[in-house]
Formats: C-alpha cells, structure tokens, sequence
C-alpha cells in the first residue's frame, strides 16, 4: 500500500517532469521551426512563451486529472485524458496570447506552427513519460523472480477481447507466475499474426500438433455457443493438459475480468453462452432508488436475483429468508461487494403472517421478488400440506401485504412444471400464477409472473447428485432414458427476471426463452466425461424408473396460452384465453385449501387442489365418491 507522503512524493516529481517537457517542447517547436537556429532577438519570445505554457499546462493537467493516476497502469483511457488536457492548455495558450497582444495579431509575433509543434511535442513527451514508468515497473521492478523453467506454460484458445485481457495481465502482473506460449483461433485471418508477441499458431483443431510444450490450456471464448464449446473441449481432452475456461457473458456482466475467475469447465458452457443485451435503461427505472424485498434471499434462485438487484443501487435491499445459515451467507456477500445500498436481512417463514406484516409496515417495499417457494417434486408429493402452507398460504400473505402496503411491483418466480401439472409442486405454483392473475383488478399493486425450465446450480438440481455420483466412482443414476428438461444459468434466470420484471404489466405471465430441452442422459454423459472419463466404459449409467410426480416432458405453455413477443429477444408472454374466476371466489377456494392442508390427508388435499386447477392430473389421485361434498367437508379441530 503507497502510503500519502510517497503518493505527494510522486505527484511532486511528475510535476517536475511535466515542467521540464513543457519547457523544452517550447524550445523544441522553436528550433524545428527555424532550422535549429534560435537568434538572440527570437530568444525573448522563446522565453515569453515557456513563461506563459508552464503555468497554463501545469494547472490544466491538474484540472483533467493527469496527476491522480498510477503511472505503472497507464492504460489507453489516461493516455486520452492527457490528449484532451493538452489541447485544451495549447487552447487556452493561443487565447491568453491574443490578449496580451492586442494591438498586433499574435500569429505575427508567435508563428502558427510554434503552437502547432509545442502542441504535437508535449502530447509526445508526456505520454512517453507515462509509458517509460509502466515499462520501468514492468520489465525491471516486477521482473520475474522465477526461473522460466518454473512458470506455468498457458496456450490460450480464442485471440479476441478476451484472449488479449488475459495475456496483458499476465504479462503485467502474474508474469512471474505464468508464461503465454501460443495462441489458436479458429479465424482464419488471425493465423501467423501477433497479440503482445505472442503467435497464434493455427486453429483448435490443430492442438494435437502443436510443438510447443503447454501446462495449461485456456478456453478464452465467453460468447462461444454450446457445440462450439463442445466441439473446444473435445480437442483440448485429447491433449491430456488440464483445461480451464473464463466465465460466460452472463456471469461477467457486471464484473471485470480477472484471470483469478478462470474456473474449470462446467456444463453450463455447453449449453451456450450467448450475451444477454438488457434494457439496462427500463431495469434502472424498475430497481434504482426503490426499496426492493426479495423472498427466499439464501437460495439460489434469490441469492443470485440479490447480486444481480445491488449492481442497479436500490436504496434498500431487503434480505427474507427462513434459512439462518444461508441468509447470513448472502448479507456477508453483500457486504463484501461493498455496494452503496443499505441491505437489511430478515429472518422469518412467508407463512407467518403476522411477522411478514411487521417486516411490510417497517421497510415498506416498493417491489417484491418472490422466489421462496419449496421445489423438490418427490418430496412435496410425500408432503403436499407443506407445499401448498409454502407455495399457497405463503403465496397469499404476500399478495394480500403488497396490497396493503401499495407495493409498485410484485414479481412471481414460477416453473414450467405449473404448465398442466401432474405434482404438487407444479399445481401449487400453478395456483401461485392464477392468483396473481386474478387479483391485479383488486388492487393499485402490478402483479406479474415469470415462468421458466431448470435452473442449474440451483437447490434440487440433478446436477449436484451427478457429480457426487460420478465422484464415487458411480453408477450414475437416470429415472428415465428418455427424460427431458429445460435448462438455463441461475444468472440468466436472474436477469431475465428483472428485465421482465422491468416490462411487466398487469396479470402478465412472461416465459423465458429456454433453448431447446437437453436429454438429461446426454447431460450425464457430458459430466462424465468433463470428469476425463467415458461414460459406460469407466462409469456405468443405469435406470431406476420414474419418481412420483415426474414428466418425462415438461412443457412451457399450454394449449389455450398464446406466446406474443416482447422487446425482448429472450422473453415471451402468454396470453391466456381461458375466463378467470373472481377474486373473492378465488380466494375463498384457497382458504378452504389451506384449512384442508392441515389435515395432512395427501388425498384429500389433491382433490382440493384438483377443484381449483381442473387441468391437475396427479399420478395417485383418488376422486371421491359421488356422494362426498367436498366443500361441506369439516376437518378436525375446524369449526
């Protein structure tokens, strides 16, 4: 760390620096302009002009900065701040001449060209002298205290934006760490060139005859497509070399690159890596500034919507979640992030409403993003009165708070399986979507929803259980050879939620664009051989059948919902054609679902849900006798 003294130390002898060049790029335009010939009675006007520059220059590159900065990092952006400092001081010269001289025009005492030359050497000088410091510190103070027998030998895959950040941070700072020994790229234009002397030795197919000897390779290609990033991979696993890759677009978005981020190849990198273009504009209006509750903040969905909020500076980032252990990961993340919004964690169950009416009437949100939910199939269908007290009841008390405390926007994060569903899960997020429908008519609250596939990397993915498996050696287990899913990034996901967030009106469900659904044995066979292994040679795959309440297909939207595009490429909303019911009729069925989930009568409680999503077709429903009234039903302990 420079401490103050050595910080005043060095301003003070860059302003030296500064005034010997001004002074002698005054000498110079003079002597280049007359043939290096300066008489005696041009010398007072020599001395006239210095008199007048040094002053002029030295407070404007005060002014512009130039002095704030950390020589050894010059970068393009100081070398555009000292252009834009020098020609307003060579400016301000002319004109400062020209009242000084008023009774003769200055051009007849101060040629043109002086100004002209004095302008072209002190943009030279000073930005040499800038250059010569980053070069100083470079190449002889941080001169690699390794032998180059010990560096790290890294090929980098892709000669772009990306591949030229990397080795220009090599090369600054970790040059005692790794050393760059070729590049590949598989544009053709860019074979035989250059990047920082270093060669781009042909295309990735031509890995396996390279003659340079490489420790590592990188994939430096955030924007590539999932077959391109498989087809990469493929090459590089030939090799033999461990690979790594730098984060997706998504993942970069709000982050600069550091090649500390490089990370090994995951399968998300095959599914694609396509940039998302946000309304970066509509998302500010929506978050900047406003007071915004996220539900289930721990989570993974939640968790990554919490990052994603703070790089758009609301005021106040509200934190709620039932999980002591996760809400305190992610308010310790917030902190370290070092943002300027206040973020203020709550720990409490959506369920409990008398609580969330506290935590309303003290922080009085403006949007509510709503992804607390509980999403494990197998389980729910085991306990349904837990998933409809959650994903209903908890559901509910946001709704009715929201309009209570004028919240501006409320965000429903939903799942494709709410699409005729045939779990739990499903029907009660369903139910979730018809309820924020519904009561848009009842209320000064926008209530939206966003519906989309699996999320990896999120709590319940298959993901996880894989790579454990795959771990101990296997079998990796599949429930069914022909199950489908869809699957996106939780960053994507998260991004897309604000942006639709951001567009969103009244009763609207949106859909994220998913991509095509990914057979989840090709997804096994993908981790395993991102493991170096070979699928049914070194582990085994085998078929348990499907669980109860599982698809073999989930689908996006159903028959009666029409897709209409929106400004978005990558969000879609539907537009349901089927009539609603009442609000106050509407509400009333899920009063009596709740008063019926207490029962813990899983038949029961699906013909509940089943009366209020007719489309609802679970895998064990029992309908009652023709001559059981369900709705004059009376549960124990209920009046």
């Amino acid at each position: 760390m420079i401490s103050s003294t050595t910080r005043t130390q060095h301003t003070a002898i860059a302003l030296c620096v500064d005034f010997i060049i001004v002074a002698l790029s005054v000498v110079a335009a003079y002597a280049l302009r007359f043939d290096f010939v300066i008489t005696p009675a041009m010398f007072n006007d020599v001395l006239f002009v210095i008199a007048l520059a040094i002053p002029i220059k030295l407070l404007t590159f005060v002014g512009f900065g130039l002095y704030r900065g950390m020589y050894r990092f010059t970068s393009i952006w100081d070398l555009l701040r000292i252009l834009k400092a020098t020609t307003v001081a060579t400016v301000l010269l002319f004109s400062i001449i020209a009242l000084i001289h008023p009774a003769v025009h200055p051009l007849c005492v101060i040629p043109r060209s002086i100004l002209l030359l004095d302008f072209v050497f002190t943009m030279i000088m000073v930005h040499g002298s800038r250059i010569a410091i980053r070069l100083y510190f470079s190449h002889i103070v941080f001169n690699p205290q390794k032998s180059p027998l010990n560096l790290k030998k890294l090929l980098l895959i892709g000669a772009g934006n990306t591949g030229n950040d990397i080795a220009r941070e090599v090369l600054g700072r970790y040059r005692d760490e790794y050393e760059i020994v070729a590049f590949l790229d598989d544009d053709g234009n860019k074979r035989n060139a250059e990047l920082h002397g270093i060669p781009v030795m042909g295309k990735v197919s031509d890995i396996s005859g390279l003659t340079v000897a490489y420790d590592e390779i990188i994939i430096a290609a955030p924007s590539a497509t999932g077959p391109q990033m498989r087809r990469i991979v493929e090459y590089c696993k030939q090799t033999g070399v461990p690979c790594k890759t730098v984060p997706s677009l998504p993942e970069l978005i709000n982050d600069k690159f550091s090649i500390k981020m490089l990370r090994e190849v995951q399968f998300t990198d095959l599914l694609g890596r396509e940039e998302i273009h946000l309304d970066r504009g509509s998302i500010n209006q929506f978050i900047k500034g406003k007071r915004v509750l996220v539900t289930g903040a721990g989570g993974s969905i939640g968790s990554e919507l919490v990052r994603q909020c703070l790089a758009f500076s609301p005021a106040e980032l509200i934190l709620l979640d039932n999980s002591e252990q996760n809400l305190f990961t992610i308010q310790q993340e917030c902190t370290a992030l070092g943002k300027s919004s206040d973020v203020r964690a709550m720990l409490g169950n959506i369920r409990d409403k008398a609580l969330l009416d506290g935590v309303f009437n003290e922080t009085r949100p403006q949007v509510v993003l709503h992804a607390a939910a509980y999403k494990h199939v197998p389980i729910q269908e085991l306990h349904p009165w837990a998933a409809v007290s959650t994903n209903v009841g908890g559901t509910m008390n946001l709704i009715e708070l929201s309009g209570k405390y004028e919240v501006e926007k409320f965000v429903l994060v939903s799942t494709d399986k709410a699409v005729t569903p045939i779990n739990v899960m499903g029907v009660t997020k369903r139910l979730a979507e018809r309820m924020i429908q519904t009561v848009n008519d009842h209320t000064k609250t926008v209530f939206l929803a966003v519906r989309f596939g699996n999320v990896i990397g999120s709590s319940g993915s298959v993901i996880p259980t894989f790579q454990q498996q795959i771990k101990d050696g296997g079998p990796v287990t599949i429930t069914h050879p022909d199950m489908t899913r869809y699957f996106m990034s939780v960053s994507e996901a998260s991004q897309l939620i604000l942006q639709a967030g951001a567009i969103g009106e009244r009763g609207q469900i949106f859909l994220l664009e998913m991509g095509k659904p990914i057979k989840i044995v090709d997804m096994a066979k993908d981790l395993i051989r991102l493991s170096g292994l070979e699928p049914e040679v070194d582990i085994p795959i085998t078929y348990t059948g499907l669980r109860p309440g599982e698809k073999l297909y989930e689908q996006l939207a159903t028959k009666e919902e029409k897709v209409r595009r929106t400004s978005h490429d990558k969000i879609v909303v539907l537009k349901d054609s089927t009539q609603r019911e009442p609000w106050d009729s509407l509400k009333k069925g899920i009063d009596s679902l709740l008063a019926t989930s207490i029962s813990f009568n899983s038949n029961m409680i699906k013909q509940r849900l089943k009366q209020l999503i007719p489309e609802y077709e679970p895998q064990d429903y029992y309908p009652p006798p023709k001559d059981v009234d369900l709705d004059h039903i009376t549960i124990e302990g209920q009046a």
